[in-house]
């Protein structure tokens, strides 16, 4: 059995002396190395901003989208969209082991959920048996390696596969929020209504309690809809993340001129880097989320307008996320029964 480097730069075809993720080839052989986990998938659960943008593509079209994907990954190697960059994760069950994988508590037969993206994970998909343009979650038969240092949670016994994998798959954005919103802050969250958006939204609501302010905005009416009933913000405002000078008016109307303590930003769409700072008060701070978000606009945008604030590009990692957000499923049975009518 070969000797793997901790990172998975042996897997790197092209261009050589990078890593797996901004490879834009990988080696996806079904042979495992000394330090890789082998997973026979069952669901791809594939971030927003690339699914939108497949679906976009193919005119919501199931075996076009169908066929984009086999394409995708047929010449990468990796579930990586080249017009986004992103990725997402997977569920499987683990098939084989290296002997020298770092985690010594995972065996196989266990059902996992990878928390690494698959812009960077070795994938075959032998075929597509299940794909719906209304959900993100594609079934799959195939196989996937996990290198030493990927991150993986073994699926607990108490929530569904589906629901615990369309949660894990955004786990990153509420651990965020729980280090981020303090007592008393005044939030913003941009793209209040999807998977990440109602996570952030429950913790930003217990984190800045009673006297802060929560306020989403979202474009679609049935969405903003939606977290009123659930009661997961202060207010709502019902708008286009892209209007600029219309989202900045409404949200200032609430919390004054000086604008938000923090901004979350969660839409699946580019060109909301300036309305997220435009509403951040100086030395506030904002979290990207959003695959969609352009480092440039969001750096030079902040510059061109003055404003001192910190800009945090949210990395779907921050130490504990998965637990965090699995317990917000058993907490809130609100937002669990939400993500299971949407998402199971």
């Amino acid at each position: 059995m070969q000797k793997g480097n901790k990172y998975g730069t042996h897997r790197v075809i092209e261009p050589k002396g990078t890593l797996p993720q901004p490879a834009v080839k990988i080696d996806n052989t079904m042979e495992i190395y000394d330090n890789e986990m082998l997973i026979d998938v069952q669901t791809l659960n594939i971030d927003s901003a690339s699914f939108t943008q497949v679906k976009g593509a193919c005119g919501a079209d199931a075996e076009k989208m169908k066929e984009m994907i086999m394409s995708i990954v047929g010449e990468r190697g990796k579930m990586q969209n080249p017009v986004t960059g992103s990725g997402g994760m997977l569920i499987g069950t683990v098939k084989a082991l290296g002997p020298n994988f770092a985690d010594k508590t995972v065996k196989v037969g266990d059902k996992i959920a990878t928390l690494v993206s698959l812009s960077l994970t070795p994938l075959v998909i032998d075929e597509i048996t299940n794909l719906d343009p209304s959900s993100d979650q594609v079934d799959i038969k195939g196989q996937a390696i996990l290198f030493e240092t990927g991150l993986f949670a073994v699926l607990p016994e108490d929530i569904n596969e589906r629901l615990a994998l369309s949660a894990l798959d955004v786990a990153g954005a509420p651990a965020q929020v729980d280090r981020l919103v303090k007592k008393d802050d005044k939030v913003c969250i941009i793209g209040g209504g999807g998977k990440s958006g109602m996570l952030c939204c429950y913790q930003a609501m217990k984190n800045a309690g009673a006297n802060g302010k929560v306020i989403v905005v979202e474009y679609s009416k049935e969405n903003a809809q939606r977290i009123l009933d659930m009661g997961l913000a202060t207010d709502v405002i019902i708008a286009d993340a892209t209007d600029v000078i219309n989202v900045y008016n409404k949200v200032t109307e609430i919390v004054g001129e000086e604008g938000c303590d923090i901004v979350i930003n969660n839409v699946n769409v580019p060109n909301t880097e300036m309305t997220s700072i435009l509403i951040t008060k100086d030395r506030g701070m904002i979290y990207f989320f959003s695959m969609a978000t352009s480092f440039t606009k969001a750096a030079l945008g902040a510059e061109g307008v003055g404003k001192d604030i910190d800009l945090i590009m949210g990395n779907g990692y921050a130490a504990g996320h998965a637990d965090l957000t699995l317990q917000i499923l058993r907490e809130s049975q609100t937002v669990r029964a939400m993500f299971e009518k949407l998402y199971v």
